[in-house]
C-alpha cells in the first residue's frame, strides 16, 4: 500500500534513515536534505534524491523552514516527515506545510502549539482531570509569587522553561535563598534557547521514575495506547537507557496511567503518534509533558508490540484509519534501548567528535541497530553526538539484560570516546537488574566512580578486536595475492 508517491525527510542521521526504510518498504520515493557538513552522510546516499539545504549550522540548514519548503516544491514531494528534534515540534513549520498544501506527518499545528507550552499544557491537563505536579498555575509573574508558591508546596522545587525540552533551563532549588538566582538563570537560558523566557515552578520529586505512554490517534476519532516505556536513567535530564515495559508497572497502574494518557490525547485533539510523559513517585503519577512527535525510543515499543510506528504515521497522515484497536494490542517480551553517544562519561559527558576509525555493530537474535554512521564517518561537533541506538529484545527482562550485555561486548567503535562502557556498567549493576531505577540513578549508584575499570576493559577489548581486524586484513591480502599468482600461472 502506498500513501504518498514522494516524501521529504526534514532531518538527518539515524532517524532520517529509519523513516526512509519505512518508505522504501512502502514504495514511497524519498528526498533527503543535507547541510554542507553532511554532504557525504549516509542518509544522503540512502535517499532517492538529495538537496543541499544550507550551511552547517542548523539555523542555516535543518531549521530553515522556507528553504525546506522550497526543496519540497522543487522535488515534487507531497509530504514531509520531520523526525525528532529540529522542526519536529515547531508549530510554525507544521502550519507552513499546511498553507503550502504539503502533508505534515504529525499532529495539527494547533496541537503542537498547545502542547509545546508546558504552562499551557499543564493547565489543560488540570482542567481535564489529569494529575499534574503541584506548582504555579502559569508562568511566573514575580519573585514574590515564586516565594509564596515554593513555600506552599515545599522545597525542593524545580524551575522550568515553559518552551522547549531536553532539560534545557531546568534549575533545582533547595531553599529560598537560591530561588531568585535560579529563576533568572532559567529565564536567560530559555530566552536564548527558545526565544521565550517564560518559566514556572513545580514541586521537585526527589527520586521519581520517568514513565511515558506511546499514544496513537487517527483523524476518525480512534485512539489507542501502545503501552509504556521507562526512561528513568538520564544524564542532565536527557535519557540514556529506556526499556519497555516498565519494571514497576502493574496491570492496575497501567490501566490508570493509560487512561490518563488517552485523556491527554483527547483533550489536545491529537492525531498521529505522540508520547505522554509522566513522573511516578510513591504510588502517584503526574503529567509532565507531551512530545508531539516520533520519539527516539519508539524502537522498543515496536519490539514489544510488533507495530511499525513510522508506517502507521504515514498511513494516518494520509487519512487512513488505524488498522488496530486497543484489544488487538499485546505486550510481547521485554526490550531495552541504549543510546550510544560520542561522549566521555568520565568527563561530565563531554562530547567527543571525531573520525570513527574502526566500526563493527553487533547482531544476532533480538538485536536492532539504528545508526547513521560507518567506519570512516566523522562525527561533527555541530550536531547531536549520537552514534546509534542499540536495542535488544528477549522474552523476559533478565534475558534481555544478558542479551544487551552480549551485544555491547560485540560493539566496536574506535576513534572517539563513547558511552559503551557506561552502558555495560549499568547492565551489570545490581539495582538496575532488580528494576530499582529513578531519575537520579547515575548519581546515587555511583556508577561513574566505578567506570574507570570498565573503561580500561573496554580499551583492552577494542585493541584486541582491532588486532583481529588487522590479522583478517593480512589473511585477506595473502589470499588475494595467492589467487592472483594462481591465475597468472594458469594463463602462462
Amino acid at each position: 500500500m502506498k500513501f504518498f508517491e514522494k516524501l521529504l525527510v526534514a532531518n538527518r542521521g539515524e532517524i532520517a534513515i529509519r523513516i526512509m526504510r519505512a518508505c522504501r518498504e512502502l514504495d514511497i520515493e524519498t528526498v533527503a536534505i543535507y547541510s554542507t557538513a553532511d554532504k557525504n552522510a549516509l542518509h544522503v546516499r540512502y535517499a532517492d534524491e538529495a538537496f543541499q539545504v544550507g550551511e552547517a549550522h542548523p539555523s542555516k540548514s535543518y531549521l530553515n523552514m522556507e528553504r525546506i519548503i522550497d526543496i519540497v516544491k522543487k522535488s515534487g514531494a507531497e509530504a514531509v516527515h520531520p523526525g525528532y528534534g529540529f522542526l519536529a515540534e515547531n508549530a510554525n513549520f507544521a502550519r507552513l506545510c499546511q498553507e503550502e498544501n504539503v502533508t505534515f506527518v504529525g499532529p495539527r499545528w494547533q496541537t503542537i502549539k498547545a502542547m509545546g507550552s508546558k504552562v499551557g499544557s499543564k493547565q489543560l491537563m488540570r482542567d481535564n482531570g489529569v494529575p499534574v505536579v503541584p506548582g504555579t498555575d502559569g508562568g511566573l509573574k514575580s519573585l514574590d509569587e515564586a516565594k509564596k508558591v515554593a513555600a506552599e508546596i515545599g522545597y525542593p522545587v524545580i524551575v522550568k522553561a515553559s518552551a522547549g525540552g531536553g532539560g534545557i533551563g531546568m534549575q533545582i532549588v533547595n531553599d529560598e535563598k537560591a530561588l531568585e538566582e535560579a529563576i533568572l538563570a532559567s529565564q536567560r537560558i530559555a530566552q536564548s534557547a527558545f526565544g521565550d523566557a517564560t518559566v514556572f515552578i513545580e514541586k521537585y520529586l526527589v527520586k521519581p521514575r520517568h514513565i511515558e505512554f506511546q499514544v496513537f490517534a487517527d483523524e476518525h476519532g480512534n485512539a489507542v495506547h501502545l503501552f509504556e516505556r521507562e526512561c528513568s536513567i538520564q544524564r542532565r535530564h536527557q535519557k540514556l537507557v529506556e526499556e519497555a515495559p516498565s519494571p514497576v508497572m502493574t496491570p492496575e497502574l497501567r490501566e490508570r496511567m493509560a487512561e490518563s494518557a488517552l485523556r491527554v490525547a483527547k483533550a489536545s485533539n491529537y492525531s498521529n503518534a505522540g508520547t505522554v510523559e509522566f513522573l511516578y513517585s510513591n504510588g502517584n503519577y503526574y503529567f509532565m509533558e507531551m512530545n508531539t512527535r516520533l520519539q527516539v525510543e519508539h524502537t522498543i515499543t515496536e519490539f514489544i508490540t510488533g507495530i511499525d510506528i513510522v508506517k502507521n504515521q504515514l498511513a494516518v497522515a494520509a487519512g487512513e484509519t488505524l488498522p488496530f484497536e486497543q484489544d488487538d494490542l499485546r505486550i510481547r517480551g521485554h526490550a531495552i534501548e541504549c543510546r550510544i553517544n560520542a561522549e566521555d562519561p568520565l568527563n561530565n559527558f563531554q562530547a567527543d567528535p571525531g573520525k570513527i576509525v574502526r566500526y563493527r555493530s553487533p547482531g544476532g537474535p533480538g538485536i536492532r541497530i539504528d545508526s547513521g554512521v560507518h567506519m570512516g564517518y566523522t562525527i561533527s561537533p555541530i550536531y547531536d553526538s549520537m552514534i546509534s541506538k542499540l536495542c535488544a529484545w528477549d522474552s523476559t527482562r533478565p534475558d534481555v539484560i544478558r542479551r544487551m550485555r552480549r551485544a555491547i561486548s560485540e560493539y566496536i567503535i574506535m576513534g572517539v570516546k563513547t558511552t559503551l562502557p557506561l552502558h555495560y556498567a549499568i547492565m551489570n549493576n545490581q539495582q538496575y537488574m532488580e528494576g530499582n531505577t529513578h531519575t537520579h540513578f547515575l548519581q546515587e549508584e555511583h556508577i561513574l566512580n566505578t567506570l574507570e575499570r570498565y573503561k580500561r576493559d573496554e580499551e583492552t577489548r577494542m585493541q584486541t578486536l582491532a588486532g583481529s581486524f588487522d590479522q583478517g586484513k593480512k589473511i585477506a591480502a595473502i589470499t588475494a595475492a595467492v589467487n592472483t599468482y594462481i591465475q597468472q600461472k594458469k594463463k602462462s
